[in-house]
């Protein structure tokens, strides 16, 4: 039952925590650092993104009721968020330079200082963007719904271990980005990329149909949240 969830759990995370784009971001923007300062802001990196999920997901609700937001609008607007970040992944029209968080990066390297990637743009959005929050909200504002089914400390615990494991993965790909692109080749990262993209699509699409059913079956709760 415990490692059903951590399965779950990441099953779920991979494919909108997809580490192939910010080990791009980092191919494309650090290449002139140092092993030293590259190695240092990876670490770095890996910090903030599992304090991002470990925080969205445990102040996630109260941040929803902080500004009045129904978990039924929550989930449309992240299934659409979610939506829009497969689709980029099936169908990518930009380059690295064209990522609006990477602009500041680029006008470092550009500028001959040492570009700080580790927040910004590698941890966020690379990482931990919208769509990433937006899942791990969804699944926070759903577990009540299986506290009858989970113990209360296995619910606790597992998403730190996720949020741990996601955060590992993320410090291995980017510490071996140059192996794993000379092994897989770009054109096995782009189709890894388009595969995730398409399991993005189709959880957002479900995010969706369940934000509307919440909405049909209960508009007075939808209304209330909207107006309070």
């Amino acid at each position: 039952m415990f490692s059903h969830l951590i399965v779950l759990g990441l099953v779920m995370m991979l494919p909108l925590s997809n580490p192939l784009t910010s080990m791009s971001l980092l191919l494309a923007l650090g290449k002139d650092l140092s092993h030293f300062e590259r190695a240092r802001q990876v670490r770095q990196a890996a910090i903030y993104v599992v304090a991002i999920m470990l925080v969205t997901y445990y102040a996630g609700t109260f941040i929803l009721s902080a500004f009045s937001i129904s978990l039924p609008g929550m989930r449309i607007a992240g299934g659409l968020i979610v939506a829009y970040i497969g689709f980029r992944m099936l169908f990518p029209s930009v380059s690295v330079a064209e990522i609006p968080e990477a602009n500041s990066a680029m006008d470092s390297v550009e500028g001959k200082t040492v570009p700080n990637l580790a927040f910004v743009p590698l941890a966020m959005p690379g990482t931990a963007g919208p769509g990433t929050m937006a899942m791990i909200m969804s699944a926070a504002s759903k577990v009540h719904s299986v506290e009858s089914i989970y113990p209360g400390w296995m619910l606790m615990v597992v998403p730190i271990i996720i949020a741990l494991l996601l955060g590992l993965l993320f410090y291995v790909c980017l510490g071996s980005a140059d192996r794993i692109v000379a092994l897989i080749g770009q054109d096995g990262v782009e189709a890894i990329s388009r595969i995730m993209g398409f399991l993005l699509v189709c959880m957002a699409v479900q995010f969706v149909i369940d934000g509307v059913i919440a909405v049909i079956h209960d508009p007075h709760g939808f209304a209330q949240a909207k107006g309070a």
